[in-house]
């Protein structure tokens, strides 16, 4: 194979795959039951195309994953983690990452049912993760946040409590507005040293 073959058939597949998962996100969004030969189908590829790129649905899904955190590490890194605050930067990469989530909100449910090992859902959250860590190392450098626990653990707390509010949003129990004012609230109390929570 030529030269200018071969790269017309890496463009080709590339193509392809990018195809085969915007149909997948589109798809199960809507209807998270839908086949391999429905993504297929919606994608304007063959079922065995899709196999050659993703030999099995948890292979997709997988990929699905890693498509959407990529969207949602971008939006973090585009709300300017490094500018103002370090309280105002944790809240503007939280609601960047929870804007991208809330496109695809039966899909996220989806993602967030399927069996996982801890090791698995702690790669799954990484790269979300290292940005929270990174905004409040940054925090407790400057004092602005307890240092007395690890950043990483913060992170992960700030991760679930984050994820909770999102449970209320989407039970009808909070508007985005309400779940906010309680996302601040809330990690004012927990990020903030000792003595300084008067007047929050």
């Amino acid at each position: 194979m030529s030269g200018s073959a071969d790269q017309r058939q890496r463009a080709d597949a590339r193509r392809n795959s990018g195809a085969i998962l915007d149909a997948a996100i589109r798809l199960l969004d809507a209807q998270p039951d839908a086949s391999l030969d429905a993504i297929a189908g919606a994608a304007g590829v063959t079922r065995q195309t899709v196999y050659a790129h993703f030999p099995s649905r948890e292979h997709l899904m997988t990929a699905v994953v890693r498509r959407i955190t990529d969207e949602a590490v971008a939006a973090m890194d585009a709300a300017e983690p490094d500018r103002g605050s370090a309280t105002d930067a944790l809240l503007r990469v939280l609601e960047a990452g929870a804007q991208t989530a809330g496109r695809y909100p039966v899909l996220i449910q989806q993602i967030a049912s399927l069996p996982a090992s801890p090791q698995v859902d702690e790669e799954r959250h990484a790269p979300v993760a290292d940005r929270i860590d990174r905004v409040i190392r940054r925090g407790q450098a400057s004092g602005e946040f307890d240092s007395g626990l690890p950043a990483g653990l913060l992170a992960a707390i700030t991760i679930k409590i984050g994820h909770a509010v999102g449970e209320e949003v989407d039970a009808g129990r909070l508007s985005r507005a309400e779940a906010a004012d309680a996302l601040r609230t809330v990690l004012i109390r927990l990020l903030r040293p000792s003595g300084d929570h008067a007047g929050r």
